[in-house]
């Protein structure tokens, strides 16, 4: 069991609209839901935002609304009080009875010389008795380049003692006027009064700015509660922010604030003040788009705490059948059929395929693959069909068990349903170094692919030399693409030099200290034989091996094994990478025996520059040397010579320009063979072409739009193909082709379809071919030949691929049920809970607006989310995830029960995730004395009753100048009603699914006192 959250223990906002209050329009209101708050823990002075206060600035008004609400009584905080929550990334399973570091830490930014020493902290999880041991942890303070060591302690904190003051007063001359917030480039708070200073030119002293508390909450989507220690806690998917409510402070106009100073230290938020823009500018690590973030590392995401949902225990996720169709005019109509089905059980994924030769006769049926796979960092377990791992044979010829073991490395993540052993034996990162020269001075910065993200940075000394050491990078063949930007003389607003990072990695090589084992058994099998009527074929001799691999060195690795196939054979490999040398190599040698030859695969690669690379590979088919020469920009020399064919040798030609676009490549062989490759784009028009010895196909394209969209839209094509194997064919045609904008969520096109006439020297007839996915989880293509270039005889075709998704009811899937062999994902469920029990009820809608649900800090488009009337479905690898639901995607009036969730993903399918969204209510009005005075400063609290829920839960609001409170996030619950601890009158309300959302409720206190 896990500790769950509470609903969120502050609640912070104002009504957009209290058209039938008495009080007036534009309030500040704080409001919040501690448990227990002593009132003397709390001064608050709220007031009434000053209507005659006018903006600062000459585009003031040219940006933000006129008429913008006061959001919140802001929240100023003294530093020494901040709680930094050292927590581990989700990959890491973290027990709920584990407890948290909590060290203090002292941000530099605001006064002190140097950030303080870390002193450590024992913090017992919600529900656990006492604290377990805690192993040593390191942890470098903001600012500090050196790291302090957490021992094992319950001890309590010792709090530094920095040199610190809390806002006390304003520059002056700061006023308060209206600006906009924005996240990066997009806006989120059109109008929000701060208090600061600009001279039309540049935001002066900005660091002492005051922000609205409820306003720079709501834009860093941090979520709140208060702990059983009357501490508040923010927290944000990465950082969580722990505040003594006794060391609150409030500006005489704004009501609770941050500074600008402190919203920086304390979240780690670049802000900025954009003039042009009139808008308060937060860079947010945890808000930033993919590859926009400039932290030196991925914010981590938190999951401590969350309830968790656990995946299914078994399962069938999907189905899928294939129907293919074909037929000619002195052939029968042949039917084939390719039925497939995936699943989940024992943490891993099933998967089951079965090939239908003649799809009407069950007796030719065959099962080619089947296998259980569970994939985890540390261990792999292989049930079933797969390749050995010690030669390239087919899946099916191997049956059998396959168990591997890795020690200090992550393999590769495979995201299309791969089931090759082999493949976890590599490392999808391996410690290299890059280094290069450059002028003393320059800034050296690391950045992986074509983003902003920043893996390491450096200051060249008087050396010239820059170095990264041991980086854990990505191979380029699975993505990891770095350059190295130098900023001369440190500036980084001087444009950089780009340059490739000069590393790469060989596959199967592992990080230094790294090791694999790998274990597989099982016995060959032969499904081939047309007489076999047994569904899962012929199966035959044992064959099995044990091996090991070793990463000697980032530059070195070894392995070794036995394997007995038909005879007991010895395997070694050598994988090879010189530090700062174009070189790799990758040899693998099975020594040979009586019955079987010396096995041996290389495949070595040379590439000293970018206009040079050469590539020798080798296996017991043939030997292959292939070289590549780029002469100057667009023109290579190409070379190949094949030990089982011929030498050949040509030329390669890349140009574009604004409207045209030429690639052309020819070779010529030692045996006359001529073949080339052509596209060539000018205008509408483009020509394509591709020929050998054989045959040859050939198309002029004229596109009828507009514009020369060369992949959509109606187009004309003339079309030459001929045949050369045994006589001299050809075939000319002329039709009409139209391919559709709209895709399908899998990429294929919505419609595409092609209509002509050939003439050839087989004869001459319709051509015809049209394809659509308009079906969900459907995709037909069909296709008419009255003539082709092999033959004069009519032909057609059929092909209809259907998929089904299984869990949470019969929906069309997506066509890749394969992909489930070694991912998962979330099904995503929000509806709406009218009468708050939990459970989806009769006549209850869905609701699956896309910008409610984030993953791991990212908004579910990124991961090609599949939104459908009931569900938003996300493809992930297993991994356990947090879910998070913005408010920003909820429907008026309404509120998640639950806003954040970990959600536990295996192979194999979806964790479904039922997300109730219930009525959410507001509550506000005016609190007057027995002789109708409005009372200022009051603590209002509605605490929530019943059996059914936590009796300590509170929902508090201070009132302001003019006696106004506003409470919101109420649920269908009775509340009792307190002014400052003591009951007033009306005592209580109570909340149904028949409660309009907004109630105005005016509250009469005779003993409560203005604070």
């Amino acid at each position: 069991m896990f500790p769950t959250i509470p609903p969120p223990a502050i609640v912070h906002s104002i009504p957009h609209n209290i058209s039938n209050s008495k009080s007036p329009s534009e309030i500040g209101i704080f409001s919040i839901t501690p448990k227990s708050i002593d009132e003397k823990q709390i001064a608050l002075s709220p007031s009434a935002r000053d209507q005659e206060q006018e903006p600062s600035g000459a585009n003031a008004q040219s940006s933000v609304k006129s008429d913008a609400k006061l959001l919140g009584q802001p929240l100023s905080i003294d530093l020494q009080d901040i709680e930094f929550l050292v927590t581990e990334p989700p990959s890491v399973h973290i027990p709920a009875t584990q407890p948290e570091i909590v060290p203090k830490v002292v941000p530099e930014s605001l006064g002190s010389e140097k950030a303080s020493s870390v002193e450590p902290v024992t913090v017992a999880p919600t529900g656990s008795e006492k604290a377990s041991p805690v192993e040593p942890v390191t942890v470098a303070p903001t600012g500090s380049g050196n790291s302090a060591t957490l021992p094992t302690s319950d001890a309590k904190i010792q709090t530094p003692e920095p040199n610190l003051s809390p806002i006390a007063q304003v520059p002056e001359g700061f006023t308060v006027f209206p600006v906009g917030i924005n996240i990066g480039g997009r806006n989120v708070n059109e109008g929000v009064s701060v208090r600061g200073q600009e001279n039309s030119s540049k935001a002066l002293d900005l660091e002492h700015w005051l922000l609205p508390y409820d306003a720079v909450v709501q834009a860093l989507k941090l979520s709140t509660k208060v702990l059983p220690d009357n501490q508040i806690e923010l927290r944000s998917p990465s950082l969580a922010v722990r505040i003594d409510p006794a060391k609150l402070h409030t500006d005489p106009k704004l009501g609770l604030v941050f500074s600008v100073g402190e919203v920086r230290s304390l979240f780690g938020v670049q802000v900025e003040f954009d003039l042009k823009e009139y808008a308060i500018v937060f860079d947010a690590p945890w808000l930033t788009a993919p590859g926009q973030s400039s932290s030196l590392e991925e914010a981590p995401v938190q999951l401590e705490g969350l309830p968790r949902i656990a995946s299914p225990d078994i399962s069938l996720a999907a189905i899928q059948q294939g129907v293919s169709v074909s037929g000619a005019d002195s052939t029968p109509t042949a039917f084939r059929g390719d039925l497939t089905a995936v699943g989940s059980i024992l943490g891993g994924s099933w998967f089951v395929r079965a090939d239908q030769p003649k799809l009407f006769s069950s007796n030719s049926w065959r099962i080619t693959d089947a296998l259980f796979q569970r994939q985890t960092d540390a261990n792999d377990y292989f049930v079933g069909t797969q390749p050995p791992f010690w030669q390239n044979l087919s899946p099916n010829d191997y049956v059998g068990f396959t168990f591997i073991q890795r020690q200090g490395y992550t393999p590769p993540p495979q995201f299309y349903g791969e089931s090759d052993p082999r493949q976890r034996l590599q490392a999808a990162q391996v410690g290299r170094t890059v280094s290069g020269q450059a002028e003393p001075g320059t800034l050296v910065r690391l950045v992986k692919g074509f983003s902003d993200r920043i893996i390491a940075e450096t200051l060249v000394d008087s050396s010239g030399v820059y170095r990264f050491e041991n980086l854990k990078l990505e191979t380029p063949a699975l993505g990891g693409y770095y350059q190295v930007f130098l900023y001369p003389k440190g500036q980084l607003t001087a444009q950089p030099e780009i340059r490739d990072a000069t590393f790469s990695n060989s596959a199967g090589q592992l990080p230094a200290g790294a090791s694999a084992l790998i274990v597989s058994g099982g016995v060959n099998r032969d499904y081939s034989k047309q007489d076999n009527n047994s569904l899962f074929g012929d199966f035959s001799t044992f064959r099995g091996g044990i091996a090991q691999r070793w990463g000697v060195s980032n530059s070195v690795t070894l392995g070794a094994g036995t394997v007995y196939d038909r005879s007991l054979r010895g395997l070694a490999e050598l994988f090879w990478q010189p530090e700062n040398v174009p070189f790799k190599a990758a040899v693998s040698v099975l020594s040979g025996s009586d019955n079987s030859a010396w096995d041996i695969n290389a495949d070595v690669s040379y590439d000293p520059s970018q206009n040079f690379s050469a590539r020798f590979t080798h296996d017991r088919f043939s030997s292959r040397l292939d070289a590549y020469w780029q002469l100057a920009k667009g023109i290579t020399l190409l070379g190949n010579t094949n030990s089982n064919d011929a030498t050949s040798g040509g030329i390669q030609l890349n140009f574009s320009g604004r409207d045209s676009f030429t690639f052309a490549r020819l070779t010529f062989d030692t045996k006359s063979h001529l073949r080339w490759n052509l596209i060539q784009r000018l205008g509408k028009l483009e020509l394509n072409s591709i020929g050998n010895e054989i045959s040859s196909q050939s198309a002029l394209s004229f596109y009828l739009g507009k514009h020369s969209n060369f992949t959509t839209g109606h187009s004309f094509v003339l079309g030459y193909d001929t045949y050369n194997q045994n006589s001299n064919d050809d075939l000319v045609n002329l039709a009409w082709r139209y391919r559709s904008k709209e895709r399908s969520i899998d990429g294929t096109l919505l419609w595409e379809a092609q209509l002509g006439y050939g003439i050839g020297s087989r004869g001459s007839g319709v051509l015809a071919s049209v394809g659509t996915t308009i079906i969900p989880g459907v995709m037909l293509r069909a296709r008419y030949q009255g003539v082709s270039v092999t033959t004069g005889e009519s032909t057609f075709g059929i092909e209809l691929v259907s998929g089904l998704n299984l869990q949470g009811g019969i929906t069309p899937g997506d066509r890749h049920a394969n992909y489930l062999r070694t991912q998962g994902g979330i099904l995503v469920q929000p509806f709406f809970d009218r009468n708050n029990n939990g459970q989806r009820d009769a006549g209850e809608e869905f609701y699956t607006d896309p910008n409610l649900v984030t993953i791991n800090n990212q908004m579910v488009q990124a991961a090609r989310a599949q939104v459908d009337r009931d569900r938003i479905l996300v493809r992930l690898l297993p991994n356990t995830y947090r879910l998070d639901l913005d408010a920003a995607g909820l429907p008026p009036d309404w509120q998640a029960a639950t806003s954040a969730y970990a959600v536990k993903v295996v192979a194999g399918s979806y964790t479904p995730v039922l997300v109730p969204l219930i009525p959410a209510y507001s509550l506000s009005g005016i609190v007057t004395d027995s002789h109708g005075t409005p009372l200022s400063g009051v603590r209002v609290e509605a605490i929530q009753v019943g059996s059914d829920v936590d009796s300590g839960q509170r929902l508090l609001s201070v009132t302001n100048d003019a006696g106004v409170y506003f409470i919101e996030h109420l649920r269908q619950s009775s509340y009792t009603l307190q002014v400052n601890g003591k009951s007033i009158q009306p005592s209580a309300i109570k909340l149904t699914e028949t409660s309009p959302p907004f109630q105005e409720l005016n509250l009469k206190s005779e003993k409560a006192n203005r604070n």
